[in-house]
């Protein structure tokens, strides 16, 4: 009995364990999400102050816009798969290559329109004061997005990155021209 209590103990506590992960696996895991969670359509019946009728049309037009946006992400997923299986294939199936990224291109292409019509229909179902709420929010948007951060290369003087520090006394400072890549053309000789 003595040399079979370590056993005990430990499927003791094995149980205990396993009881434990199956609760918070299975048991707490509808509650382990954020609470004021929404989505992004009931963001614009409320931003926008739909009314039922609108909300209806709206809830169609999200259905629909949803069911055309997953057959393109499917067909996307398609062709990206079929272009990495081809990647031990022969260089000479280059053409085969080209042909896949461009048809994944198109079908981006017909995403991006896809999103573009989308926001028309769903713009074409407000009223004039909605419209612009609605502009300001696609605005918005398209901040958060990153599109107006500038280029690459126009970062603040001193924030040189990772591989840079310790080096900042070696580096001629930064060029002022126009271009931030020479000196204006006067100032050469």
């Amino acid at each position: 009995m003595k040399n079979k209590l370590p056993l005990y103990l430990l499927l003791f506590f094995l149980i205990i364990v396993n009881a434990f992960f199956l609760y918070n696996y299975l048991g707490a895991g509808d509650q382990g999400g954020p609470k004021d969670q929404i989505r992004p359509g009931d963001f614009l019946v409320k931003e926008l102050g739909l009314d039922a009728t609108q909300q209806a049309a709206f809830r169609t037009l999200g259905r629909e816009h949803h069911r055309k946006m997953r057959g393109l992400l499917d067909d996307i997923k398609e062709l990206k798969d079929a272009l990495f299986k081809g990647l031990s294939d022969d260089p000479s199936h280059q053409v085969n290559v080209d042909s896949i990224v461009h048809l994944i291109g198109e079908k981006e292409a017909a995403k991006d329109l896809e999103v573009f019509r989308h926001f028309k229909k769903v713009q074409a179902l407000c009223n004039a004061k909605q419209k612009e709420k609605f502009a300001k929010i696609i605005e918005d948007g398209l901040r958060v997005g990153g599109r107006d951060q500038g280029p690459r290369g126009a970062r603040p003087e001193g924030e040189r990155g990772p591989r840079s520090k310790g080096f900042e006394d070696n580096r001629p400072p930064r060029p002022n021209g126009p271009n931030a890549n020479r000196p204006p053309p006067a100032a050469r000789e």
